[in-house]
């Protein structure tokens, strides 16, 4: 039986160092190390490679995170909220300003400010998202899946920092299986109102089936939960193969029945994991375990090298 060590900190200790010595500590700590050693073998392995993300992660920083991810060939397959993304665009041409979560909310509603818990937004920025949008999308007469939107969007996006952008350089296919469910959907239906532009919903399935379909060997990254999770997950549910690697990084916990804080075992149940996978749910703020896991991983992989 392993024995609990005590948690020793030094000055200018590595992520990984520090990652490390968590292994042989308990409960969150010892689940971080777990997915950073499964996340090791997954960038290292030929493992064809999902992130999906929800939550508010590009308004709270993590933006560069997954476009670093995505040009270090490290995302295969990308499913995402249309907030994120809508959120990724203004990034590329204003900011997203920190705040407090203690403020007076009709007040910052007469400054012109949104808030997302302690992130401040401008009108400006949102007026600014909407006149890009108006200009970029699409004016076609075929029917376009919802990844084609993307793709189409990242082509225009002048920021080699942002999501989108380098999902279209690195040919990597973007699915939003909520796209109604953001200011994207919102603007792309007041487009169509004058403009030729029609997405079909359903066109996506069969693409991201198909790559479920193709899979030898896969690994998936489950930031937060909601419709990226669930999209993904059920896509590989139809097809004869599951997901050999699973992490999970969430705030939910299971006990409310919700998706989000459903454990990963339960997919097992399903068919979307295989029984023999390798998995780990860390509930904990994904702000702080998604870079100190990537982080961690990077250093791994540089010194493999």
């Amino acid at each position: 039986m392993d024995v609990v060590h005590q948690l020793d900190i030094e000055p200018g200790m590595s992520v990984n160092a520090l990652v490390e010595r968590m292994s042989h500590c308990g409960f969150g700590a010892r689940r971080l190390a777990e997915a950073t050693a499964i996340y090791e073998k997954m960038l290292s392995g030929d493992f064809t490679k999902f992130l999906a993300l929800s939550g508010a992660m590009v308004p709270a920083g993590m933006r560069n995170v997954v476009s670093d991810l995505i040009r270090k060939g490290h995302v295969d397959v990308l499913v995402i909220t249309g907030a994120n993304l809508v959120h990724d665009i203004i990034e590329s041409f204003g900011c997203h300003c920190l705040g407090t979560a203690e403020s007076d909310d009709a007040a910052l509603r007469a400054e012109g400010k949104s808030r997302i818990y302690d992130i401040f937004l401008r009108d400006e920025d949102f007026a600014a998202f909407e006149e890009l949008m108006q200009r970029i999308l699409p004016d076609r007469e075929e029917i376009l899946s919802g990844r084609e939107l993307m793709s189409h969007l990242g082509s225009k996006i002048n920021d080699e920092r942002s999501i989108l952008r380098s999902a279209y350089e690195m040919d990597v296919p973007v699915f939003c299986p909520a796209l109604p469910d953001s200011m994207i959907g919102l603007q792309a239906w007041m487009y169509s109102q004058t403009k030729k532009l029609t997405v079909d919903a359903f066109a996506d399935i069969k693409e991201i089936v198909d790559i479920c379909y193709g899979c030898e060997r896969s690994g998936i990254v489950i930031v937060g939960g909601g419709a990226p999770k669930n999209f993904a997950l059920q896509s590989m549910l139809v097809t004869p193969n599951s997901f050999d690697l699973a992490i999970q990084l969430t705030t939910d916990t299971p006990e409310n029945g919700g998706l989000s804080g459903a454990t990963l075992s339960e997919a097992v149940s399903w068919g979307k994991i295989s029984e023999n996978a390798k998995f780990v749910t860390v509930y904990a703020d994904a702000t702080i375990t998604l870079p100190l896991m990537v982080a961690a991983t990077m250093e791994r992989l540089k010194n493999s090298k």
